[in-house]
């Protein structure tokens, strides 16, 4: 299986618009992150995990020339604000992208891009179908999916275990239930926003406190804002087998 960090960063991205922080300003291409989603390839079949804003931009750097579905965790715009580019993968590979989230996800989708559920469509608008997903086991041609439901303050949010990989963003709890479906992990992905406490996201203490808990043989924080430091510096405070995540980063599993 292979895993590609498409955007690591929060809601704005960084460097953040008329922000003049250090991170802000940073020349490292490793403090230059996009919005938070990845894709995940195995046996020929690739899935995506959201589609933020910066959807587009994502798929020509890494030149992504097919997909077989999207997952998606929640209903934020900087999760699903960038659907409407699918329609090249519609005209490409001429079928319609299956869509698998919640149902309040999928009714947030068809309320937000209500033209492409309209009885008489515009010519060439992006065609999708909707999948509801429950807290429950199911396979995209035969790979096998298992949720995993986080809280986002009072949002629910579905990361996703696939083999011995697990992809968790905007979380703050975990319920100990879904913790036991973290066991014997080989790569864990897990946000942390910042240094300091916020009331939907873990900080990088906390989400430190979470890998030791978990024990993964290696953990990737991703959803990184730009309050929490530079690449760099912040690298250097972690354990051995926790790294901060880049755009960019692959990792195989």
């Amino acid at each position: 299986m292979k895993l590609t960090f498409l955007g690591t960063g929060t809601s704005q991205g960084i460097p953040v618009i008329a922000c003049k922080c250090e991170v802000c300003r940073s020349v490292d291409y490793q403090d230059q992150r996009l919005r938070s989603s990845v894709l995940i390839e195995q046996n020929g079949t690739n899935l995506l995990i959201d589609t933020g804003p910066d959807f587009r931009q994502q798929m020509l750097v890494n030149r992504v020339d097919h997909l077989d579905a999207v997952l998606y965790t929640h209903e934020h715009k900087d999760h699903t604000a960038g659907l409407d580019d699918i329609r090249s993968f519609n005209f490409k590979q001429k079928m319609d992208m299956p869509l698998y989230g919640r149902p309040s996800v999928l009714n947030q989708l068809r309320h937000e891009y209500a033209y492409m559920f309209a009885e008489t469509k515009y010519p060439g608008v992006a065609s999708v179908t909707l999948n509801p997903i429950k807290n429950e086991p199911f396979e995209i041609n035969r790979v096998k999916i298992i949720p995993i439901q986080v809280m986002h303050y009072k949002l629910p949010v579905y990361g996703f275990r696939i083999n011995n990989m697990a992809y968790i963003t905007d979380a703050k709890t975990v319920s100990n239930k879904e913790r036991e479906k973290l066991k014997k992990l080989d790569v864990l992905v897990i946000n942390a926003l910042q240094k300091k406490t916020h009331i939907s996201h873990f900080t990088l203490d906390e989400a430190i406190d979470f890998i030791g808990e978990i024990k993964p043989k290696r953990a990737y924080i991703t959803h990184i804002g730009h309050y929490m430091g530079t690449h760099r510096e912040v690298q250097k405070e972690l354990p051995e087998n926790v790294h901060l995540a880049h755009d960019g980063l692959i990792l195989h599993g």
